[in-house]
């Protein structure tokens, strides 16, 4: 539907809707009620399908990987855009340690004295998708070392510490060997660690068609799938942010560790598709591949090793040559009440290819919702705190953009933000899913209702009812674990994130093909995925941007930590161990308490038309609690993630990890550790609860 016509029908539709949304509201007060409706319901009416489109176009017209000349223009495009609408802009650069190839090669041979065949890496064109047949970036994962190895192969499942355990099981070493593992199930960072951890030479990470390619239905340019020359880069360095100045930011002058002392693998990484896996993976010996480890390639997989050998050769820059700048982007909207209070919304703007998915899609959103509140502003209309609209770069690289602009900025980010919304691929389906600290949880479940489909079937929560669930209690929102740049933001300093996306089953993350003709044929056709996301997200910003108190619910972070703590205690028993959890469950059971208690007394205090220099106060406290789970020195395994909540699994990258720094003791099978940490959780536990008295103390 145009612009023009959608705009009434939506505006109604929010009108009708208006009772509800007026109840749903937190942190809102009952005589402004009606006010912060209407700005939400002209919000609404801005993102569009054609806006979407044309910038789609436009970002993803060839790849643009972080530290080259395509990436400095998107930041062009992206200012520009920003300015257009009038809002204030700047860039911030930073220097940082991108070492970008020069060679990635690849042989195959059968066995002593047979001829070395040389394989194609490079991802082919496609009919109809004019990018594919353009430049394209080199078929490498970031970080992987420089080498030239010849080995024999074994295959090693997913690469996980589990798999190499079931190969000493059958007698198999893969010392000495390229290891050939699928993507799926852990960040490839954890693939490369543990493939060198056991005493590979080597690392293949393919791409199997029983994951993303051709079992799970037409591939590329027939239908979403992976094509066999289809392949995944992506880095395989596990630590955020510029290796070389770990906790420190990568200005001038910056103090740089020595690259042979940087967290990064020590072993060549090569990423592949499964047309050139098959070539070798047909010719294995040695054992059957044990049960969950057959792939979808027309053979039994074996797991060698050999005798199908390969040669590795990768060299890329080194020293000064390895450093190369990025910038951020900004843009900023001042608040009218509560300047110094900053919501932040943010996006990468880096892609390993034409990234229409991951991530032209968050861009766009982020644009597209930097473009309604600046048509609010036009029109006299401006929120209530600061809006800053960021698009961060190198995130492909390990979160780069992101975890520099946090080190820099550290006292003033703890000082002023109160919440980060992060956009990353969230445009490539229909299929709703959503993720945020469970203080805002209830924030962005209630959001649902007032944003229509995709699809046009009523509204997205109606849609996320209708996906097999039986009744809300299923719609559940996931934790925030590792992989995008809100880590900077909740792991490291503790502060409140959420992000929303609509997705589905595709095969072309990190290739070639995530292109505008992709998304346009395949991901999201109409673009109202886009604006769906786009307006979910503008509604966000403005709850959080406008309610004189914020709407984080600390009753629901109280008692959801709660109800990790059965899953705790079954850790723990499976290691036979007596450390009790009670004293962890009566202080998040007490946090709970707290937070219904100040829910209480703030709808009371906004009835009365609270003052705006005591709902000030009231944000100060309510800002400290979540930081309050965090503390200075960090995780034992990673000092940089602070976080007491919640982690990326340090043996997954992906997955989400509850109190970490007690469920890791376990894992670490270290008792007297578990029970240290359980005692200091228990602590900062009680430190934010006290953080919530002082919020409903500082109301009345």
């Amino acid at each position: 539907m145009p612009p023009r016509r959608y705009a009434p029908l939506l505006s109604c539709f929010v009108t009708a809707a208006a009772p509800a949304w007026l109840s749903a509201q937190t942190g809102v007060a009952p005589s402004v009620g009606a006010t912060e409706a209407s700005f939400e319901a002209r919000l609404l009416t801005i993102p569009d399908t054609a806006s979407a489109r044309l910038m789609t176009r436009t970002l993803s017209a060839s790849p643009h990987m972080a530290g080259t000349p395509a990436q400095a223009a998107t930041r062009d495009y992206v200012i520009a855009q920003l300015r257009s609408w009038g809002l204030e802009t700047w860039t911030k650069e930073y220097l940082v340690y991108l070492p970008q190839p020069e060679v990635v090669s690849a042989w195959l041979t059968t066995g002593p004295g047979s001829t070395a065949v040389r394989l194609n890496l490079d991802e082919p064109a496609v009919r109809g998708d004019r990018t594919s047949a353009g430049p394209q970036v080199p078929p490498f994962n970031a970080y992987g070392h420089d080498g030239d190895v010849t080995a024999p192969v074994v295959y090693v499942n997913t690469g996980l510490g589990t798999d190499y355990r079931t190969l000493d099981s059958l007698g198999v070493s893969v010392r000495g060997s390229i290891v050939v593992a699928r993507y799926g199930r852990s960040f490839r960072g954890i693939k490369a660690r543990e493939a060198e951890n056991h005493g590979a030479v080597g690392l293949i990470l393919y791409s199997d068609p029983l994951d993303d390619g051709y079992v799970r239905g037409e591939v590329y340019p027939r239908g979403p799938m992976r094509p066999p020359g289809g392949i995944q880069r992506g880095t395989v360095m596990n630590p955020s942010g510029d290796p070389t100045t770990p906790g420190a930011p990568s200005t001038a002058g910056a103090v740089r560790l020595p690259e042979d002392s940087l967290p990064v693998p020590r072993i060549p990484v090569i990423p592949m598709g499964y047309g050139n896996a098959r070539r070798f993976l047909a010719k294995l010996a040695g054992p059957a591949a044990p049960e969950g480890w057959q792939g979808g390639l027309p053979f039994q997989y074996r797991v060698g090793p050999g005798p199908a050998r390969l040669r590795l050769k990768v060299r890329s820059e080194r020293g000064a040559r390895a450093l190369h700048p990025i910038w951020n982007t900004f843009g900023i909207i001042r608040g009218t009440t509560y300047p110094d209070e900053w919501v932040v919304v943010g996006a990468h703007r880096d892609a390993w290819s034409p990234g229409a998915g991951d991530n032209v899609s968050g861009t766009v959103t982020v644009l597209e919702t930097a473009r309604a509140f600046a048509a609010l502003a036009r029109a006299a209309l401006r929120p209530a705190r600061t809006v800053v609209f960021v698009t961060w770069d190198a995130e492909e690289w390990g979160l780069m953009g992101s975890t520099e602009w946090v080190e820099e900025l550290e006292d003033s980010v703890n000082a002023h933000v109160v919440a980060y919304i992060n956009e990353d691929d969230v445009a490539s389906g229909t299929r709703f899913a959503a993720a945020a600290s469970p203080s805002l949880k209830p924030l962005i479940r209630d959001l649902t209702h007032y944003v229509p489909e995709p699809g046009g079937h009523g509204t997205v929560y109606d849609a996320w009812l209708r996906e097999g669930l039986s009744d809300t209690s299923a719609l559940r929102l996931d934790n925030l674990g590792g992989g995008s740049d809100f880590a900077a933001f909740t792991h490291h300093l503790g502060i409140p994130s959420a992000s929303v996306s609509f997705g589905s089953l595709n095969g072309v993350y990190h290739s070639m093909y995530d292109s505008y003709a992709w998304m346009t044929r395949f991901g999201d056709r109409g673009y109202r995925a886009h604006r769906a996301v786009a307006q979910l997200v503008s509604l966000a910003v403005a709850r959080l941007a406008n309610a004189p108190i914020l709407p984080l619910d600390c009753a629901a972070l109280g008692g959801e930590l709660a109800g990790y703590v059965t899953d705790l205690d079954s850790n723990l028993a499976a290691r036979h161990w007596s450390v009790p959890t009670a004293a962890l469950l009566t202080a998040l059971t007490r946090l709970a308490a707290a937070g219904q208690a100040f829910a209480a007394a703030r709808d009371s205090a906004l009835a009365d038309d609270l003052p705006a220099v005591r709902a000030a106060q009231v944000n100060r406290w309510l800002m400290q609690v979540e930081r309050r789970l965090t503390r200075p020195q960090g995780l034992v395994s990673r000092p940089w993630n602070r976080s007491l909540e919640f982690a990326s699994d340090v043996d997954n990258g992906y997955s989400t990890m509850a109190f970490p720094s007690v469920n890791e003791a376990i894992r670490f099978a270290d008792p007297s550790t578990a029970e240290r940490e359980l005692a200091d959780l228990v602590n900062h536990v009680d430190q934010a609860r006290e953080a919530v008295e002082q919020a409903t103390a500082a109301l009345r």
